[in-house]
């Protein structure tokens, strides 16, 4: 990589501090802008998803490179005559990750700091210690005394909501926290892979996409794709962990190295890409995990079936707590899936994504 890795880690750091909940990417959307000005042709989809093309040494073959903007978060549904923000969930959540946890508002005059309520366990009879609150049961205590005080404050009904959180180095420097890596560590990663080709040859047309809305159904993937018309797609996830207790047989283990998601419920990786991937990666002496999961799902979803279908593969950096207000990734497999996608990208000619489709 040409770039050092306190340029890498202070772009990573940045973004995932970034408030940016579905269909309100703005931050993330405007710090991709500024690191990519000048680097390719910048265009933007209806959705708000954020293009850059730049071109190779071919026109084609056209190679996507896509990170979803948006992270899992809220948005203001009503505010109680005590000044209580009611909110409904924008992406999966679980209950039991929320209460206590701080949020920041996002008004149009700027931030509003608040705290999911929760009932101290004084007043809790032993049965309700033992319930799980449901989301819509739960509220937002900004410290408002009324909904007049609220509307005060800047708080209005469509107002999107944040985890807030800080970036922190563990004892081991290696350990990274933060919120969002799901899915900033992919749009990072996509920024990386730009700037490093803003110097290096490469013989394709590469158009990298930072897509809106991927944690309400991978829409922006939808519309970018039709923009982007690409004939191959490389899709960057912050993948969940399973390095827990409670996993038998993990497949994304912090340390191991980028994860290959062969098979989701939302789709099949082509597999001679994969197998590329695979190769490359031994080639390089990168340790890389495979993966077929039962559940969740990516960009992939809307980029394998555009128009007549794209081999799409999707390459994933392990986080720890994903969809919480803290994750956990490991800086080396951060570093690896960049140098990774490069040498991928480096190898992605008219020839090697032809053969991707040849099923003659």
């Amino acid at each position: 990589m040409s770039r050092n890795e306190q340029e890498m880690k202070d772009l990573l750091r940045a973004l995932t501090l970034c408030a940016g909940a579905p269909g309100a990417e703005d931050e993330v959307r405007a710090l991709i802008r500024e690191n990519l000005e000048g680097v390719g042709e910048l265009s933007y989809d209806g959705l708000g998803s954020i293009l850059c093309e730049r071109s190779g040494g071919a026109d084609s073959p056209r190679v996507l490179i896509d990170g979803h903007m948006d992270e899992v978060g809220f948005m203001v549904q009503s505010i109680t005559k005590e000044g209580l923000v009611n909110f409904v969930p924008l992406g999966g959540w679980w209950a039991h990750v929320l209460l206590s946890q701080r949020v920041d508002i996002i008004t149009s005059d700027g931030k509003v700091p608040g705290v999911i309520g929760s009932t101290p366990p004084h007043f809790l009879s032993a049965k309700k210690r033992e319930q799980l609150l449901e989301l819509e049961d739960m509220y937002i205590d900004i410290g408002a005394t009324s909904d007049e005080a609220a509307a005060g404050m800047g708080i209005q009904i469509g107002d999107t909501i944040v985890p807030h959180a800080e970036f922190t180095e563990l004892k081991d420097p290696d350990i990274l926290s933060s919120k969002a890596f799901d899915n900033r560590a992919g749009i990072a990663l996509m920024v990386e892979t730009l700037l490093e080709f803003s110097s290096r040859e490469h013989p394709n047309t590469i158009i990298g996409v930072g897509a809106a809305q991927e944690e309400i159904g991978c829409r922006g993937a939808v519309t970018a794709s039709e923009k982007a018309s690409p004939d191959v797609g490389i899709v960057l996830e912050g993948t969940p962990a399973d390095d827990i207790p409670g996993f038998t047989e993990p497949q994304a283990i912090l340390g191991k190295g980028p994860q290959i998601r062969f098979y989701d419920p939302t789709a099949i990786s082509n597999r001679r890409l994969a197998e590329l991937v695979a190769e490359i990666a031994s080639e390089a002496e990168i340790e890389i995990q495979m993966a077929v999961r039962r559940s969740g799902g990516t960009d992939a979803k809307s980029i394998h079936l555009h128009r007549g279908g794209v081999p799409t593969v999707v390459i994933g950096v392990p986080a720890r707590y994903i969809h919480s207000h803290v994750s956990l990734i490991h800086w080396q497999d951060y570093l690896n899936t960049a140098r990774l996608v490069c040498e991928l990208v480096a190898r992605l000619d008219s020839a090697a994504v032809e053969n991707l489709t040849d099923f003659g």
